[in-house]
């Protein structure tokens, strides 16, 4: 957690303070992903998964978006606000996921499938998304693929564990592109199941990037918004939470009298928190805010492309 002490000297000791000035010097709103660290949630203004932001950036009428999430985020939100200012605390702050997408041979891939239409996963770079028919999230990918014609071929990119997942609750036979993420891949099978032992009346939940040995042991499958409301609603006391931990802070915000337990890697590390979520911290959050920088740019080309997919996503979900 944040500490004054911990603070250099050129900046704030009241960190928190100091971003809710920004915010009203700038107009600004700060957006949130729940695996952002707590601090960061705790002075968002709003927190939740990619459709939520997604549909929150596309609603705000706030002249500056300040993302506290990872790169592709930020796209996204610049897509939707071509006029706006939109920060991300750390450029370096991207996904694994998205990285296991490369455009050049995506394009290929797509070229050898001509006859298919391309739903890909929100968790992409924009030159994906522009190359894409429908932009989904987790939270509304089985919906969204349900919508489509059954004669109609879908490619479903990046990622194989989502992938199979729709294709599971659809029915539907999906060509997959191979792309997965670091952090829903790293989590052990073992050592889950030996925690359920040591805690016997706990629900395991999971999100849908997890890998299918891990989803079968699950009993509730969902986006972290719909863990979240899940273990709100459930009457169970305990959950083992299979994605990435951050989320827990909600979760206990939430329901504080409930136990909450992380699932853990299978290596003896920390890989089960997200590299890149956490490089955005308090610190640079606010001197994004104060420097005005740093910005997310894109081509123009790329940005109008990518809008179209997005913008059906968005009226597919209502």
């Amino acid at each position: 957690m944040f500490t004054t002490a911990s603070v250099p000297a050129s900046l704030p000791k009241d960190l928190f303070s100091a971003i809710e000035n920004l915010k009203k010097e700038l107009n600004a709103i700060v957006l949130a992903h729940y695996y952002q660290e707590p601090d960061i949630q705790d002075i968002a203004d709003y927190i939740g998964d990619s459709l939520g932001l997604s549909q929150k950036a596309a609603a705000t009428d706030a002249e500056v978006i300040v993302f506290a999430g990872v790169h592709f985020m930020a796209e996204t939100a610049k897509i939707l606000n071509p006029n706006k200012l939109v920060l991300l605390p750390d450029l370096e702050a991207g996904c694994s996921l998205a990285d296991s997408c490369p455009p050049t041979e995506f394009a290929k891939f797509k070229t050898a499938h001509s006859d298919h239409i391309v739903v890909s996963y929100i968790n992409c770079t924009a030159e994906i998304k522009a190359m894409s028919d429908i932009i989904c999230t987790s939270s509304n990918a089985v919906k969204l693929v349900n919508q489509i014609s059954p004669e109609q071929s879908i490619i479903f990119a990046p990622d194989r564990n989502l992938g199979r997942y729709v294709a599971a609750q659809t029915g539907r036979d999906l060509v997959l592109w191979q792309g997965s993420c670091i952090v829903h891949e790293t989590f052990s099978e073992k050592k889950m199941l030996q925690l359920k032992m040591e805690h016997p009346n706990a629900e395991i939940v999971a999100h849908p990037e997890c890998e299918e040995a891990i989803l079968r042991h699950a009993n509730y499958i969902g986006s972290t918004t719909a863990l979240l409301k899940y273990v709100e609603s459930s009457e169970t006391e305990q959950f083992i939470v299979v994605t990435e931990p951050g989320i827990i802070h909600q979760m206990e915000k939430q329901v504080p009298h409930k136990l909450f337990i992380p699932a853990p890697p299978d290596a003896n590390c920390q890989c089960n928190e997200c590299p890149h979520m956490r490089l955005n911290t308090l610190e640079k959050l606010y001197l994004a805010m104060k420097n005005r920088t740093p910005e997310i740019t894109l081509p123009k080309d790329i940005q109008q492309q990518a809008l179209v997919p997005i913008q059906r996503m968005l009226t597919m979900s209502a």
